[in-house]
């Protein structure tokens, strides 16, 4: 009796009919980081707004920022990861010359709201904590008027420091790109393989700068405050003063914590983008891994700020 063994080749075909394509597992990834992402802002987003329109006597006056933060990440992850994702699972033309160019420059707008939104957020806690007889302490009273002006600068600011990608960016016209420059599934650079003026890289590293540097100044003085007030309840020998800690220390524990994620992400994305834009032959999947790497601050950044809104430890204490 004779037993029929399979060929080698159709071993091979039915294994690969069983394995899962990484593009899937990578597909699959971004659709979870969209959703959790959009859906973790969306929510902190309506719960300030419940607490500005319906129980105005717990607001603070750090909450619009927080508001317009989560604007923010919830449009850059949108920007982001939806063309990932259609390019992820082999959709074609997904975005012509317009769409390619509408949504690159929001992309970028959006992000660079996110870092003048943060770098503001802690500026206004690092004035919030300060003491009353600090030289910060004129801007206590002065920076929640500021608020709004500052929001619609934020806007302003990036609108016109990107206002480039409207000439400069096309739809991709050929597959085989080589040399230095800027390509997506669906978008490209006019003009890839050349070398430009370096100025506009000068005018957004100088933006980024400033409000990293912000950040990082911001941040370092709410560290030393932090220390000086442990110090302080270290001499007091009572453990329950000791023990005690303020709403506001704990906020600024929160926001030296997002900080943290914030820069750790950026200089990440912007060194892997930078290898990217230079790498002379383009992975297909470089600019996917990038969109992952510019949405997870954006995606964390609820969840670190939900712990301080008080409806929501109200319900988690409930539990």
């Amino acid at each position: 009796m004779k037993t029929w063994i399979p060929s080698p080749a159709l071993q091979n075909n039915n294994n690969n009919k069983m394995m899962i394509p990484s593009d899937t597992i990578f597909g699959v990834f971004l659709i979870s980081q969209l959703c959790i992402g959009v859906l973790g802002n969306s929510l902190l987003f309506l719960l300030y707004a419940y607490t500005f329109l319906v129980k105005p006597h717990l607001k603070k006056h750090i909450d619009p920022i927080v508001m317009h933060l989560m604007l923010a990440n919830a449009l850059t992850i949108m920007f982001t990861l939806v063309p990932d994702i259609a390019s992820t699972f082999g959709v074609r033309r997904f975005l012509n010359k317009v769409g390619c160019q509408t949504v690159l420059f929001l992309y970028r707008v959006t992000r660079g709201v996110c870092i003048c939104t943060t770098s503001l957020l802690s500026a206004f806690q690092a004035i919030t904590v300060s003491p009353s007889n600090s030289k910060w302490a004129w801007l206590k009273f002065k920076l929640p008027k500021w608020k709004y002006p500052l929001f619609l600068f934020f806007w302003v600011l990036n609108m016109v420091v990107y206002f480039h990608v409207i000439e400069t960016i096309t739809a991709i016209s050929n597959f085989t790109l080589i040399g230095p420059g800027y390509a997506h599934a669906y978008c490209q650079n006019k003009y890839f393989g050349k070398h430009k003026s370096p100025s506009l890289f000068i005018a957004m590293l100088v933006r980024d700068l400033l409000f990293v540097l912000l950040m990082t100044g911001t941040s370092l003085y709410m560290v030393n405050l932090l220390y000086r007030h442990r110090r302080r309840a270290q001499h007091v020998h009572s453990p329950r003063v000791s023990s005690q800690t303020s709403p506001e220390h704990k906020a600024t524990r929160t926001i030296l914590l997002l900080v943290g994620c914030f820069v750790f992400f950026y200089f990440s994305n912007n060194c892997f983008s930078l290898y990217s834009y230079n790498a002379r032959y383009k992975i297909p999947r470089s600019e996917g891994i990038s969109g992952a790497l510019s949405s997870c601050y954006p995606t964390i950044c609820p969840f670190l700020l939900m712990k301080n809104n008080r409806i929501v430890s109200q319900f988690t204490s409930f539990f």
